[in-house]
């Protein structure tokens, strides 16, 4: 017959006087709601003890990721998708007019050269 250890049987191995109210699963916790611009909830537990101040006012909404806030009637507004831009657009943000119009025409002369002169 074999045995191992000198844990008795039916018991837990490494279980000891604490139970769970010691590791913290029963403190007492307060629900908060938060709310995404679709209208979704979600709801997070802080610990009772917690100052007003150091719980969150916004958070990303774990289904939908977007922000989430606790005022149910003005939630974080969606983000507006940007049009779409060419990178020539971009470039002619970035830099003057003469030089966006210097690379458009650096830019067509070496096509032009690759396709063979037209």
């Amino acid at each position: 017959m074999a045995t191992g250890g000198n844990a008795i049987r039916g018991t837990r191995v490494g279980s000891g006087p604490m139970g769970e109210q010691d590791h913290g699963y029963h403190a007492d916790r307060i629900p908060v709601s938060y709310w995404d611009g679709l209208g979704n909830e979600t709801v997070r537990y802080f610990a009772a003890g917690l100052p007003e101040e150091e719980i969150p006012e916004t958070i990303d909404h774990p289904q939908s990721g977007l922000p989430a806030g606790r005022d149910r009637q003005n939630p974080p507004t969606l983000a507006k998708p940007e049009p779409y831009k060419t990178h020539l657009a971009y470039v002619k943000e970035r830099r003057t007019d003469e030089e966006a119009k210097q690379l458009l025409e650096d830019a067509l002369t070496q096509l032009r050269e690759r396709r063979g002169g037209n």
